[in-house]
């Protein structure tokens, strides 16, 4: 029998009636002693159950030792979705060394600036990933001067991707590293662990899209990141053993937090598909019994519209949490009706918040889903009074001023909590920037905070533009123009503009079979929306058009090259 939302939140509270303030490392210990024979991870058609990975975090880290890692080092991960990377995460804590986690699809530069920003003194990478030979790439910059000179790595580990294929013999190759852990004995390691002790020491440092600049690392503590998933277990009801499909790359906070740590919590466990098909993902889920799926509009849609997804056995499917970008409501609705889905919510966040700061609540209606990001999670133990028992606070400020703005106002968001980031990593303008002497970080997000406390969202701060003096929200006519009925996705940036300096350009995705021309779409937004808010320019264009980040989001920094690149043909024409 299914136990309610409430008897389930009660049973993760009298598991810990009080905040144990653990590290990453000896939170695992304890999971995988509860725990032990459980599945804790589905991946490449493999099962690893808790013991497993604890067992490979205790190999992992006296290789660690013996490569000569030291308390607070930087240890860089540059790999595909992995069955090691739980494991070298606990490693690295048991060590008391910091992950980096580095997206795979980076370029050479994009890697080297990384690298050598964070200080990384240690680097594990897959030969190549995807199109990426990362192995070829590290290779070279071990012969650039100007990256050896600003760089502190000293040791590469490489896992083979490829057979027969060649590496640089300056990389310690996997099955070598393994075998140092031989020569470090179990008292070695424990003393080592006795070191590392410490929740309130940076555990990760994570960094952003650098969507405008460079990247900046998002330096995380273990009990940030603890917080934060048991956080969401409360927020979300999660029972004991909850299997949960998340098809997202663990380089990135929304897996590490909201699948990886989260299940480690009730002895769940995740399945692993990264970049998975509609059809793979259906057959997944059916195979290992999913009850939960995390996943981000343009991978649900797909799903959703697949010819066959009615074949599947989805029956223990029940909870979906879709976040990263906003959905309207027949996405939901459909969700609902196609996955048999009871429990539905989606919530906002960001790296600098532990991933999460807020989800909407089980029960919300479909409407409320679709118009609103959520109020911050339930804390449980991990709450403070003063957030109303949650681990964050919210709050909507005047973009130029700073200053507070009363509830029900629009300005741009800000958040402090014992999930806040304390800053970035070696950047201390930038930090000083964005987070206040309180603690209080500015998001960069605009919305308004209801008289619920639901955050509703309206857009980036630079992504709003001024039409004529008139500030425009992007995400309010997305809305409208998302419900007329040929439309599958809609995004909306402003371009620049002689008369009014700037005006918007809608970018639509229209359902298969659909047709629509420019002028149905600016009748339809007519009685919807004011004059200036309405897109001058719109442009159709297929689903694989849309320049998306590897976690789902598009960029609409480079939809604006798209329609500079379109403006500027029709100048010529013209």
């Amino acid at each position: 029998m299914k136990l309610s939302v409430s008897e389930r939140r009660q049973a993760l509270e009298n598991r810990f009636p009080e905040w144990p303030r653990d590290t990453i490392s000896r939170h695992f210990a304890k999971a995988c002693q509860e725990y032990r024979n459980r599945p804790y991870l589905y991946i490449d058609g493999e099962e690893f159950t808790f013991e497993q990975i604890w067992n490979q975090g205790v190999q992992y880290a006296k290789a660690l030792l013996k490569l000569g890692v030291k308390r607070r080092d930087h240890v860089a991960i540059l790999m595909n979705n992995h069955y090691t990377f739980p494991s070298l995460m606990v490693a690295s804590s048991i060590v008391g060394a910091v992950v980096i986690p580095i997206n795979a699809m980076l370029t050479k530069n994009e890697v080297k600036y990384i690298v050598s920003q964070s200080d990384s003194q240690f680097l594990i990478l897959h030969q190549s990933v995807k199109d990426k030979n990362h192995a070829q790439a590290v290779s070279e910059l071990l012969d650039d001067e100007d990256f050896m000179s600003n760089s502190k790595l000293k040791k590469v580990i490489c896992v083979p991707t490829e057979e027969n294929a060649a590496v640089d013999e300056r990389f310690i190759l996997w099955d070598e590293f393994l075998a140092l852990a031989n020569e470090v004995s179990d008292e070695q390691l424990e003393e080592r662990w006795k070191e590392s002790k410490y929740p309130d020491e940076v555990a990760i440092i994570m960094y952003t899209s650098g969507s405008t600049g460079s990247p900046k690392g998002v330096m995380l503590t273990d009990d940030m990141l603890l917080r934060s998933a048991y956080s969401t277990c409360l927020s979300r009801a999660i029972e004991d053993g909850r299997v949960t499909f998340a098809p997202l790359p663990f380089y990135h906070c929304f897996a590490i937090i909201e699948a990886i740590l989260a299940m480690s919590f009730v002895g769940g466990s995740v399945i692993s598909a990264l970049g998975a098909s509609p059809l793979t993902s259906l057959q997944l889920m059916e195979k290992y019994k999913a009850n939960d799926y995390l996943c981000v509009p343009s991978t649900l849609v797909p799903l959703l519209n697949h010819p066959r997804v009615a074949e599947f056995d989805l029956s223990n499917l029940f909870a979906m949490w879709c976040g990263a970008a906003p959905a309207p409501i027949p996405v939901w609705e459909k969700a609902v009706k196609v996955l048999g889905l009871t429990e539905i919510i989606t919530g906002y966040g960001q790296t600098e918040v532990a991933s999460s700061g807020v989800t909407t609540e089980i029960g919300d209606s479909l409407e409320r889903i679709s118009t609103r990001v959520g109020r911050p999670k339930l804390g449980g133990v991990t709450g403070l009074k003063e957030f109303d028992n949650s681990v964050v606070q919210y709050k909507t400020i005047d973009r130029d001023t700073g200053e507070d703005l009363p509830t029900g106002e629009v300005g741009e968001l800000a958040v402090r909590g014992v999930t806040v980031t304390h800053g970035y990593y070696k950047k201390p303008k930038e930090t000083a920037k964005v987070i206040d002497k309180d603690g209080w970080l500015r998001t960069g997000d605009v919305g308004r905070i209801d008289e619920n406390g639901y955050i509703q969202m309206l857009g980036r701060s630079k992504e709003m533009y001024k039409v004529s003096g008139e500030l425009v929200s992007p995400r309010e006519v997305e809305i409208v123009i998302s419900q007329h009925p040929a439309v599958n996705q809609v995004q909306v940036i402003g371009v620049p503009d002689a008369m009014t300096t700037e005006i918007g350009a809608a970018f639509i995705e229209l359902k298969e079979g659909q047709t629509a021309t420019r002028k149905e779409m600016i009748d339809w937004c007519t009685p919807r929306l004011a004059r200036f808010k309405i897109p001058r320019h719109v442009w159709f264009i297929e689903a694989d058009e849309w320049p998306m980040t590897s976690t789902g989001k598009v960029q609409k920094f480079r939809l604006k090259d798209m329609a500079e690149e379109k403006l500027s043909k029709t100048r010529k024409e013209g």
